[in-house]
């Protein structure tokens, strides 16, 4: 037989058993270290570091559309579409389905434009990091 070099800790259980009759139980936590909360839990609308990414992201993808709007197929309708995307971020709760209309607009509008392409690109990957959307 095979000793081994240390003392072992029992096995632990750390499920929950519950039989017979009406249990009406309130908040629970099981496990190691586990934690259970009561009342409402909530979390920042925004991660301020991501937000600001996002911020400095949309003004690059401005000051691109300026230097290569001549490049553009309709340079209106792309200024209105990146409008659009700032005016639903600055909403208190953006939503999902706009965000994701109006980037995937911008990005078909910006598609001669490599730099422009680019851009897009990195903003619609800082929107989509953002809690939330």
């Amino acid at each position: 037989m095979r000793h081994d070099d240390g003392p072992q800790d029992p096995p632990v259980n750390n499920g929950i058993v519950i039989s017979g009759g009406s249990h009406y139980v309130g908040n629970q936590a099981v496990g190691h270290r586990a934690q259970a909360f009561s009342g409402s839990v909530s979390f920042p609308a925004q991660d301020a570091g991501q937000a600001a990414r996002t911020a400095e992201l949309l003004a690059q993808v401005e000051r691109l559309l300026q230097e290569h709007r001549a490049a553009l197929a309709d340079p209106d309708a792309t200024d209105r579409e990146l409008r659009r995307l700032r005016e639903e971020l600055e909403e208190e709760e953006p939503q999902p389905s706009v965000l994701r209309r109006a980037l995937d607009r911008l990005t078909a509008f910006v598609q001669p434009v490599a730099p422009l392409v680019t851009a897009v690109g990195q903003l619609a990957q800082s929107v989509q990091a953002l809690p939330g959307p």
